[in-house]
């Protein structure tokens, strides 16, 4: 007849929900009656809302949904077709679970109300021993009542904390991160497209939470309203911005209870904040998604390879079976703004090319594309490129070398960085070619990079010192003399040309140079060094 043992060993509903059928068999005013679970065993966490004691034939009149109902048997019919009525009349209302005790009439609970209960899945409890029905009452509903105010109060702090967020004007990373700490649980902000722009991981990774994001996704249809959805049971909320619907907020499931009131409430509010966020801040979220992902792969910011796999491919971007690629836009004065990163990220899905396009640094735009294995990347640089000058004609694009990896990207923006802090404004290229790479650092590139350095300057000074001093009192002009000498390799007749001087005048002030220099310019290491120091000169005085 039973279909499980008494149920003990649970302890209080926890805070701020309503308890369980499991909760309120536990409690020791309950647990004094002996009950055990005839029908019913897999209902156990259904919630109770109050306890109603009856001893109608026809309760259910009086009940409202999620009741505990406590009877000891006297009204049940006598015929089978009446218990089924009885039990037709608890399930549809949604009585939690019919406890009957089997003092007085019963001795054992009839066939009839067991078969009944079983076939509409209705929990039948049963107490062995004598029970006061009024003190259970009182018990149950204190804890009931109890868990009620004290879920009031937590939904009056979770109120509090977003109405907080949104009067500092927090962003929407900040109110995603404020939900998931909120909720003990991962929260996903997402777009219309499936495209992961804001993952705030609890207890799990972010290759957990967004690994085969969109296809997940897909799985768990989009509704009007906060439900849960799919087949991994996501809590999701729509996000609207002036009346129309842009994307949607998953919590996603996690070990332990189910979702509770209090996740609910979070989930939206949080799309509330969202709301007002999107007012206040006038960047495009997909935008700000590019900017957080493309930094964390620049400074080496992401926790594992993986996570920052499963981060770009619920963006969209291809993360196996290619190659990728950092470029850098200095935009130059007058190039900030939104407009250069929209039209770069326009021109490059125009082009059919993956890329994460965002803002690294005040007037430095970063772009990451994703390339097939054999396409080429330098007509998709060059398209980049003179689309950047045509909007800030200033601008200065670096490209770093190729990777095929994508934990391996900051060695490229690296490579792109190095290649822009070489290149002074205004540097020439090949008339075929709009951006520059890293073989075009040659020495004075490499010198301007230097320029600021201590070491430098000193080097410098030491080498040629006193002979700009001494072009200074005596109005000479030695230094570039020995600009023309080293340029020209050492051949005395091609700098003396170059100078416009006679061969005599030429070899009469390279004689003086080498004295103030206390130097032989015959020797190549004298003049290798040499002219290091005039081109870092020449360097320092353009810079």
């Amino acid at each position: 007849m039973k279909d499980h043992p008494p149920t003990v060993g649970r302890g209080p509903a926890p805070a701020g929900r309503a308890p369980t059928l499991a909760d309120v068999l536990a409690l020791p005013v309950l647990a004094a009656g002996q009950p055990q679970v005839v029908t019913g065993l897999t209902a156990l966490d259904r919630p109770v809302r109050w306890v109603h004691i009856t001893e109608l034939t026809d309760p259910a009149s009086f009940l409202k949904g999620g009741e505990l109902v406590l009877t000891t048997g006297m009204p049940l019919p006598e015929d089978a077709a009446g218990v089924r009525r009885y039990v037709d009349e608890l399930t549809e209302v949604g009585a939690a679970a019919l406890v009957i005790e089997l003092v007085r009439r019963y001795h054992r609970p009839p066939d009839a109300l067991v078969q009944a209960c079983r076939a509409r899945g209705l929990p039948l409890v049963t107490l062995a021993r004598d029970v006061n029905f009024l003190e259970v009452t009182q018990v149950v509903h204190a804890l009931i009542l109890g868990n009620q105010a004290d879920a009031m109060r937590r939904t009056q702090r979770i109120h509090e904390a977003f109405t907080a967020l949104t009067l500092r004007g927090a962003g929407p990373e900040d109110v995603v991160r404020a939900a998931a700490e909120m909720s003990g649980r991962t929260v996903v902000l997402e777009n219309l497209v499936h495209q992961a722009l804001i993952c705030e991981p609890s207890g799990s990774t972010v290759e957990e939470a967004l690994g085969d994001w969109e296809r997940r996704s897909r799985a768990a249809a989009p509704g009007d309203h906060t439900e849960v959805a799919g087949p991994e049971g996501w809590l999701t909320a729509p996000v609207s911005y002036q009346g129309e619907r842009w994307g949607r907020l998953a919590m996603l499931p996690a070990d332990g209870p189910a979702f509770e009131p209090e996740h609910i409430t979070v989930l939206e509010r949080t799309a509330m904040a969202l709301t007002v966020a999107r007012l206040i801040h006038s960047t495009l979220w997909e935008r700000t998604a590019h900017r957080s992902v493309l930094r964390e792969l620049a400074e080496q910011r992401h926790h594992s390879a993986e996570d920052v796999h499963a981060r770009c491919a619920a963006l969209g971007l291809p993360t196996e079976a290619g190659v990728f690629l950092a470029i850098l836009v200095d935009l130059g004065p007058g190039g900030e703004g939104a407009e250069p990163e929209t039209r770069l990220h326009r021109e490059l899905r125009s082009a059919g090319v993956p890329a994460l396009v965002g803002e690294l640094s005040h007037g430095r735009l970063g772009v990451l594309l994703a390339l097939r294995p054999a396409q080429p990347w330098r007509p998709v640089a060059e398209r980049l490129s003179r689309t950047a000058l045509a909007l800030a004609p200033e601008a200065i694009v670096g490209v770093g070398s190729e990777v095929a990896d994508l934990a391996d990207t900051a060695r490229s923006f690296r490579e792109a960085a190095r290649v822009i802090e070489a290149t002074p404004p205004g540097q020439s290229l090949p008339a075929d070619r709009s951006f520059h790479e890293l073989p075009d650092i040659d020495l004075r590139r490499l010198l301007y990079t230097l320029r600021e350095d201590t070491r430098i300057q000193d080097y410098t000074e030491r080498r040629l010192g006193r002979l700009i001093d001494h072009d200074t009192r005596h109005g000479t002009d030695l230094l570039t003399t020995l600009g023309h000498y080293l340029d020209a390799a050492g051949n005395k007749t091609t700098a003396a040309r170059r100078g416009g001087l006679s061969r005599e005048t030429m070899y009469q002030r390279l004689r003086t140079i080498e004295r103030l220099l206390d130097t032989d310019l015959e020797s190549g290491e004298r003049r290798t060094e040499l002219h290091v120091a005039l081109t870092a000169l020449r360097v320092l005085r353009a810079g």
